[in-house]
C-alpha cells in the first residue's frame, strides 16, 4: 500500500498518539504485574485453618480464577504486543492508515482504540 503524505498524520498528531500509547503500554504493564501477582498469590487464601467442606470449595473456585487470570494475562500481553506494533506503524508513519481501505482511520476512534488498524468501514465489511 502507497501512503502518500496527504493519506497520513501530520508528525505533530503521530507524536501525539505516541504519548497516548507510551502511557497505555505503562498501564498495561502495570495491570499485567498485578494480573500475574494475582496469579501466584492464588494458592494461599488464607482458608487453611476452616472447614474441609469450605476447602474444597476454595480449591476448585482456586482453580477457576486461575484460569480466567491465565486468559485476562494472555490478552493483556496481546493487547501489549498491539500497543508496541502501533509504536512501530508511527515510526515508519503508517499509522492511522487503515490496512484494508487505505484511508485515515478516524483521529476519534484511534484516541478509543490507539492499536486499531483498521477503519469502522472496513470493521464493518468483516
Amino acid at each position: 500500500m502507497n501512503i502518500d503524505s496527504n493519506n497520513r498524520y501530520s508528525d505533530k498528531e503521530l507524536a501525539e498518539f505516541k504519548v497516548l500509547i507510551l502511557d497505555k503500554i505503562e498501564k498495561a504493564d502495570h495491570d499485567l504485574e498485578l494480573i500475574k501477582s494475582a496469579y501466584m498469590n492464588d494458592h494461599n487464601n488464607g482458608t487453611d485453618d476452616t472447614s474441609p467442606t469450605f476447602k474444597a470449595f476454595e480449591e476448585g473456585s482456586e482453580t477457576m480464577s486461575k484460569e480466567a487470570n491465565s486468559q485476562l494475562a494472555i490478552r493483556q500481553e496481546k493487547f501489549i504486543r498491539d500497543l508496541r506494533n502501533a509504536l512501530i506503524r508511527i515510526e515508519n508513519k503508517s499509522y492511522g492508515v487503515c490496512r484494508v481501505t487505505g484511508k485515515l482511520i478516524n483521529n476519534e476512534r484511534l484516541k478509543l482504540v490507539p492499536h486499531a488498524t483498521l477503519s469502522i468501514e472496513a470493521k464493518n465489511m468483516q
